[in-house]
């Protein structure tokens, strides 16, 4: 990524990537990690608000989609927990021997999962007569209620979502959004009559991740991840990754298709019209604060952060230049701020007793994409002087504000789109040979039609792991790069978080 420079107000050269994250997240006010738990960070204003942003993007595709939202308890009494352990054990087993879970004898269950969680086993100095844990995700919770919502097929489809705390003990090394142990998580639940409406879903929540990242301006790759690394309870996931600036691959969303299994297991049945009992078709599309760490890590540079206009916490900063000299300045600031405001657009008026140029590195700092400055000289012109946060300068007529300002936000969106992209063209690269030298840093495109055992192969010899297969295929048939066969499967290969 380049030469690393020296550090400008605290902030480590992006080159050095490793440095520049942690150090970002903190310069910027958008967390502080001082607090007494490791991965627990606190949310400072200018990071929540950035993240509720975020959210509300989130939250208007569920209106979009006809998702209501709902809010389950933390807790979450032990025997879900081992009810939920045995049937990702029976499926997971299932799967290993190759066979479907309801050839499976009960008698042939192997121990559930060891999850992660977090225990709650006392309430004051009494023992709890149930120890409870903290959601580590929400299917049993929602699964134990779902059977009694759902009674026949004008209840479906049941499409519910949440934006909830959630808890997972990580034992890797935390990262501020990346991985923490306190998690802001997204989750959609849903239910369907069969297998045809569940997958339709997950085709509409691939509508809403592009929209989404759209709106982040990040470029993704979005794959259907391989056998080994689908979640043991699902028939298949689909994962969305991000490509960080240090070449590794973040997921920032999952979706997974369940078909019927949890259904059984919860007695999730349904009366269809011919007055028949049948299981419900199940699914679920995640997120997390990742989108969060992704933005900061994908569109910020050695000066700080640049938050796209769509999840930036402010849009428009304006900052009065010499207002001492002309009470115009201000009633212009005023004004123009609260036309702004008006047209829906979120402004901030920076007329703290600073120098100009300490606000101005403040606010780049902070990644706020617009800055308006406004002098004595300005107001005369009927002028303020615009600097976007992804470079260029230019004067903009004070009377047509909010055309001209939402024009810079849109120039602004394109230029970060552009930017991503060409970054990501600039970090994929095709591998047809594995006498290929491997890059630190990049991402390898490959076509891939091997079995399990030829995916360990390629993954031993890369030193790489396989992504999964590619929702966009290759437009002509291309050799494996394992088997010599001919497949239009596109696969990619990256080091992940």
């Amino acid at each position: 990524m380049g030469d690393q420079g020296k550090a400008k107000r605290g902030i480590p050269a992006k080159a050095d990537f490793n440095a520049w994250y942690p150090a970002i997240v903190e310069i910027a006010d958008l967390v502080d990690k001082r607090y007494p738990i490791k991965g627990m960070d606190v949310w400072r204003p200018y990071g929540w608000k950035a993240m509720k942003y975020i959210d509300a993007l989130t939250h208007a595709e569920m209106e979009r989609t006809g998702h209501d939202e709902v809010n389950f308890p933390l807790l979450i009494p032990e025997d879900l927990l081992e009810k939920e352990n045995q049937l990702v054990a029976r499926l997971q087993a299932a799967r290993e021997a190759g066979i479907d879970v309801s050839e499976l004898r009960f008698d042939e269950e192997v121990e559930g999962f060891s999850k992660e969680v977090y225990w709650v086993k006392h309430a004051g100095d009494s023992e709890l007569d149930v120890p409870m844990f903290l959601r580590p995700t929400s299917e049993t919770a929602m699964y134990t209620l779902f059977p009694l919502w759902i009674r026949s097929h004008s209840d479906l489809p049941l499409k519910t979502y949440q934006i909830v705390n959630t808890f997972r003990y990580e034992t890797k090394q935390t990262r501020t959004f990346i991985r923490v142990r306190e998690i802001h998580f997204f989750e959609a639940h849903t239910a369907h009559k069969d297998e045809a409406d569940a997958s339709a879903q997950i085709q509409e929540d691939l509508e809403i991740v592009d929209n989404i990242m759209s709106d982040l301006c990040l470029p993704v790759i979005i794959s259907k991840r391989p056998v080994w690394d689908t979640f043991p309870g699902a028939w298949y996931t689909i994962a969305i990754d991000v490509i960080m600036p240090n070449g590794r691959t973040l997921q920032v969303a999952s979706c997974h298709h369940y078909r019927d299994q949890w259904a059984e297991a919860f007695g999730m049945t349904y009366e269809d019209v011919d007055g028949k009992h049948k299981n419900c078709h199940q699914t679920t599309y995640g997120m997390s604060e990742r989108l969060l760490g992704a933005v900061v890590g994908t569109h910020g540079d050695d000066n700080g952060l640049i938050f796209p206009p769509k999840s930036a916490p402010i849009h428009v900063v304006v900052i009065p230049v010499a207002a001492h000299k002309s009470e115009a300045v201000m009633e212009t600031v005023i004004s123009i701020a609260d036309e702004l405001r008006s047209s829906g657009l979120r402004v901030h008026i920076d007329d703290r007793d600073k120098r100009a140029g300490k606000k101005f590195f403040d606010w780049e700092i902070k990644g706020v994409p617009l800055r308006l400055e406004i002098g004595p000289r300005d107001v005369e012109n009927g002028t303020a002087f615009a600097a976007r946060r992804t470079g260029g300068k230019q004067p903009i007529k004070i009377e047509d504000i909010v055309a001209e300002v939402s024009n810079e936000l849109k120039a602004i969106e394109s230029e970060l789109e552009s930017r991503t992209s060409s970054i990501m063209d600039e970090m994929v690269a095709p591998l047809e040979s594995l006498d290929t030298e491997i890059e630190d840093g990049m991402i390898y495109e490959i076509a891939f039609d091997g079995s399990d055992a030829d995916a360990e192969v390629l993954e031993k010899t890369t030193g790489l792991t396989i992504l999964g297969e590619c929702m966009t295929p290759f437009n002509d048939e291309k050799t494996c790069i394992v088997t010599g066969k001919m497949t239009t499967k596109r696969n990619h290969l990256a080091r992940m978080y």
